[in-house]
């Protein structure tokens, strides 16, 4: 068995006297060990980052994105090995993975556009001989700390733009499934990135708050659960840092009497099942508008979820893999146990799916709940699994009040042919991503990713314009060069034109 390393000044390195098994989720064994950072190890990235700072810093954005354009191109070249790494340790169905690191190529894409995006502001003669003008300046030494479903496309939310924009990074992955990151570090070292820009260390909760501890890091980036989100955020701007941290989500999809149910099925099926369930965008309750449109949907969706194709993930023609560990299958399993006691009605029953050559797999077949109620577990917390539950409503009002209502608004949808619903649906939803006719309306990389209310802590969305504000922070400067025939007397009213 393998074990995998840090990227430290441009060096893999060991460290650490703690490890953690990364397995294979399709056959349920242990496949590496990842070592999880001691506090010193975490520090040894920092001062690498530190040191590499002023001369990065005082890169031009033009050279700066000249190594986004050769990583760009070094991640398309190494897609297949990508996706294949990332299905062997996530799960997820090779289209899937490669699905995941076109996404985050996008933001590449976006982060060379540095020479653009880090244009100041000049306004000549605002006063006597006065001239003014602001610029984006980086905030030196930054850190992201990424989750397992995305181990390709969150990283690469984050440090190609930070370092883009002249900070120096270090990136704490999930320890489940580690390896595609760490490559796409490397590839970026290989696309001419100075060492100690850019570093990886693996690890836990130890790892986490040296980083929030440290005084050196000016700025956390983190996407997970919610409780480790709020926790991030109340412990890192306690001690003044820049935080940006996405949380969990439980996204609805509203079907209205006029929706074109066909296409509402067929978005439902890759928006619930898709990746296992296992996306933060995904859509875990559908909210029908009317008896008539939930008992038609309900019939649509049976045999399609039946139907799913389930395997190892790495074998190509699946429309679901296994979910990540053996721990978290058995979570999203219990929550299935607890929506038939709760009197939710078990439409689909996924529970001991196995796969032939694979029994001892992490795998659950697709399930399905009809007549799910707000009060009900299965409903108010986000499961994380190839759950989805439907809840019937008898307005649009009511189906919108339900999504206020709820304590997460990271995404939703709504399926109509109405455009007055529609335009009152995104109007008034309380949510920070909406789609209309679109399942998983997932802003492009030009744009910026994030929810509202408890699926967001901070004042800045991921990626796109707000991750330009997030990793840097703008300097306004005003010059005067009096002409000298022109001495002005001392003013002592504060300055005016």
């Amino acid at each position: 068995m393998s074990t995998i390393q840090h990227l430290i000044n441009g060096d893999l390195v060991s460290g650490g006297e703690r490890f953690a098994d990364v397995f294979n989720p399709s056959t349920g064994a242990a496949i590496h060990k990842v070592p999880l950072a001691s506090r010193e190890t975490v520090q040894q990235a920092i001062d690498a980052a530190k040191a590499a700072f002023p001369a990065w810093r005082n890169t031009p954005a033009a050279k700066r994105a000249q190594v986004m354009f050769r990583f760009k191109q070094l991640l398309q070249d190494n897609e297949a090995k990508i996706a294949q790494l990332i299905s062997e340790e996530h799960g997820k169905t090779l289209e899937d993975a490669a699905g995941e690191l076109k996404r985050g190529i996008e933001n590449v894409e976006y982060a060379a556009a540095a020479p653009e995006i880090l244009k100041g502001e000049y306004s000549r003669n605002v006063g006597p001989n006065i001239d003014a003008w602001s610029n984006f300046q980086p905030l030196g030494v930054v850190a992201g700390i990424t989750p397992f479903n995305f181990p390709a496309m969150v990283p690469l939310w984050m440090y190609p733009l930070a370092i883009a924009c002249g900070n120096c990074f270090i990136l704490k992955p999930s320890e489940r499934d580690p390896s595609s990151t760490l490559l796409i570090a490397q590839l970026m070292l290989e696309a001419g990135l100075p060492a100690g820009v850019l570093n990886v260390v693996h690890g836990d909760k130890v790892a986490v708050d040296a980083l929030i501890e440290a005084p050196e890091v000016k700025a956390l980036s983190f996407v997970g659960s919610t409780p480790i989100a709020e926790y991030i955020y109340k412990e890192a701007t306690a001690r003044g840092k820049r935080v940006q941290a996405l949380g969990g989500a439980k996204n609805h999809a509203v079907l209205m009497p006029d929706a074109d149910l066909d296409n509402a099925v067929n978005a439902l099926m890759g928006a619930a099942y898709g990746s296992c369930g296992e996306r933060c965008m995904a859509i875990s309750v559908a909210v029908c508008v009317g008896d008539q449109v939930a008992d038609a949907l309900v019939a649509k969706l049976v045999p399609q979820i039946k139907a799913l194709k389930i395997g190892a993930g790495t074998s190509c023609g699946l429309d679901m893999g296994p979910l990540v560990t053996g721990q978290h299958r058995d979570k999203v399993t219990g929550y299935v146990d607890d929506g038939v006691k709760a009197g939710a009605e078990l439409v689909v029953d996924g529970r001991g799916f196995s796969v032939p050559g694979h029994e001892e797999g992490f795998f659950l077949g697709g399930c399905l709940f009809d007549r799910v109620t707000p009060e009900m577990r299965i409903y108010k917390e986000e499961i994380f699994g190839p759950v989805l539950c439907i809840v019937r409503v008898n307005s649009l009002e009511a189906a919108m009040q339900l999504i206020n209502d709820h304590e997460y608004g990271n995404g939703t949808c709504i399926f109509t042919r109405d455009g007055e619903a529609a335009r009152l649906f995104c109007d008034e939803i309380e949510v920070g991503m909406v789609g209309v006719n679109v399942p998983l309306p997932v802003p492009v990389a030009y744009h910026s990713f994030g929810g509202w209310k408890r699926s967001l802590f901070g004042d800045l969305h991921a990626y796109g314009p707000d991750g330009v504000r997030f990793y840097t922070r703008r300097k306004a400067i005003t010059q005067r060069w009096p002409q000298r025939a022109n001495h002005e007397a001392s003013q002592f009213a504060f300055p005016s034109l």
